[in-house]
């Protein structure tokens, strides 16, 4: 039972905490319904290409490699063959495991890189153009994966990825804002004769012919085509001349990592989500666990008080993110960080009454940053098994750096590092000691690939895009379907706020919250950006109906896409 001092107080605040009715099943808004199988991805070709393979017998794992190499076609906002990420599984008999593919500094990388003689950061050097690049996971990322659980061959996987992109990913609306906001950082790195240096519009027809050649080679040749064939030279090559530090021995010497999940209990639910070097299962579990003691859902969905809670337990968790994580092959994260005693010291300071000021919680004046532009999917196949995968390329269209002849963007990860500890990073997030640069090291991360199971069976699968907002979103969904009995599809389109610690701030989607719930938070001491321009994450997830249906999630924020059979 929840901690009954928390309701007590609630019911004298000023707000109603009374409990809304339960809405009954038929009211919910539902997203696709499938019997047996389901794949949710940031574009419906990415879906459509992930449903086929498994129509063809293909299971979770297989999927995720199309789904993976088809948003390196049609998503390069966020997709691409020079980018990394993570995966939470979960078979069909409840084995569970995470695979790292996360980008690595450079062996030639070195602490001090992005500062100049004064040791202040040099604006871009991290951001824009080569000298931001870590090296590229994806490709090992598939192929690791499809070798221990895969059951298509790889070619067979492949095929249809190529045809997308030979015949081409039409343009939305969408997509040609996100074209037009970064065109003039795209031709700065790569010159105005670059392939996406060009004015695309809406409808019309993208064909990708050299990242088609490239996949052709890899199709070919497997995962060495990218770590040391031809593509890989190819690509040190082009490095060299733009001016990095990538050499044949970093890719050579890349390896991804299979890692222990985070795993705990909220309620009768088990969360199963991604370690170190993700702050996402880490910040989750400390949240959740923070919040756990207080009645939400008599609090009431997204009421003053349910956001006071939700926003000082996140306050905390990423006060702790900032200090003390990093790349576990590299520092000693402190085990009693996720211990009860620890958690329920840490909340000790919160109080209805006002807002607790980020310098009462910190560990010092660190600061952290990180990219919104990554991109998520989620699947679950007709055996029973589930993935769920978060990859990004970091910025929109990552270092914007773009290699012509193998036809993709590459990343700009190494700005996910601490470049000097205490400074904030492109997302405003601050890191410590713990995450600066190595050679070698990966970089931490926000990204939360997370899978739930209720009663011993798989539940949900979910996940997002969004930076430092990736785990609040990740939250604030689990929590609108368990506290508020809402269905996938209702639960990603509810409003979403978050708060990272520093700065100081609640930031609101636009439009969703009443004007009534802002000025009452804002009387009790806390600091609201309901800015335009703000989206907190778009979440693709799946859950298991009662009945063993599936309900696919797509967020109705970006060109998402659910499809099932």
């Amino acid at each position: 039972m929840k901690n009954l001092r928390y309701i007590f107080l609630c019911s004298i605040l000023l707000f109603s905490c009374k409990q809304e009715p339960k809405k009954t099943e038929k009211s919910k808004i539902k997203g696709v319904i499938a019997k047996h199988a389901m794949v949710v991805s940031a574009r419906e070709e990415a879906s459509k290409i992930g449903n086929m393979i498994l129509q063809k017998g293909g299971n979770a794992f297989d999927a995720m490699a199309a789904v993976e190499l088809a948003l390196a076609v049609s998503y390069p906002y966020a997709g691409s063959l020079g980018g990394g990420g993570f995966m939470v599984y979960r078979m069909e008999n409840g084995e569970i495991g995470t695979l790292d593919f996360r980008e690595k500094a450079p062996l030639l990388a070195y602490e001090k890189m992005y500062l100049n003689e004064n040791d202040s950061i040099i604006k871009g050097k991290s951001t824009l153009g080569a000298m931001a690049v870590g090296i590229p996971g994806n490709i090992a990322g598939i192929y690791a994966s499809h070798e221990k659980y895969g059951k298509l061959p790889m070619s067979e996987i492949i095929d249809p990825v190529i045809a997308l992109a030979k015949k081409g990913v039409v343009v939305t609306e969408k997509q040609q804002q996100r074209l037009e906001k970064y065109r003039d950082l795209i031709v700065e790195v790569n010159g105005d004769s670059s392939f996406f240096a060009t004015q695309w519009k809406a409808k019309d027809t993208i064909k990708r012919l050299k990242l088609a050649k490239t996949l052709e080679r890899i199709k070919l040749n497997g995962r060495d085509e990218f770590y040391r064939g031809e593509t890989g030279q190819k690509l040190v090559a082009f490095m060299k001349k733009s001016g990095g530090i990538m050499t044949m021995k970093d890719l050579m010497n890349y390896q991804v990592k299979w890692r222990k999940p985070i795993t705990f209990m909220y309620d009768d639910l088990r969360i199963i989500s991604m370690a170190p070097p993700s702050s996402g299962g880490f910040c989750l579990q400390q949240i959740m666990k923070f919040i756990e003691p207080f009645d939400l859902d008599s609090l009431g969905h997204n009421t003053v008080q349910s956001i006071q809670v939700i926003t000082e337990a996140e306050r905390r968790s990423y006060a702790d993110r900032g200090f003390h994580l990093g790349d576990p092959d590299f520092v000693d994260i402190p085990a009693d960080l996720l211990s009860d005693s620890y958690l329920k010291e840490r909340m000790k300071s919160f109080s209805f009454e006002k807002a607790t000021p980020s310098s009462e919680v910190s560990h010092g004046t660190i600061n952290i940053v990180e990219s919104d532009e990554t991109t998520h999917y989620s699947i679950v196949d007709q055996f029973g098994n589930a993935v769920s995968v978060t990859t990004t390329i970091n910025g929109a269209y990552g270092s914007k750096l773009y290699c012509e002849e193998l036809g993709f963007f590459l990343n700009n990860e190494m700005d996910d590092f601490s470049s000097k500890p205490g400074e904030p990073n492109m997302f405003g997030l601050i890191g410590s000691e713990a995450n600066k640069i190595a050679p070698q090291k990966r970089m931490l991360s926000s990204m939360t690939p997370t899978i739930v199971e209720k009663d011993g069976k798989l539940y949900m699968v979910v996940g997002t895009p969004g930076g430092s907002t990736i785990i609040t979103s990740v939250l604030q969904t689990i929590l609108n379907i368990h506290e508020y009995d809402m269905g996938m599809q209702e639960a990603i389109n509810q409003p979403r706020f978050h708060h990272q610690w520093l700065p100081d701030t609640v930031k609101m989607e636009p439009n969703g919250f009443s004007e009534e719930v802002r000025k009452e938070l804002e009387r009790l001491g806390y600091t609201i950006d309901v800015s335009e321009s703000i989206v907190i994450g778009k979440v693709e997830g799946v859950l298991v109906l009662p009945d063993g249906t599936l309900e696919g999630g797509a967020d109705t924020r970006g060109d998402d896409k659910a499809i099932g059979f």
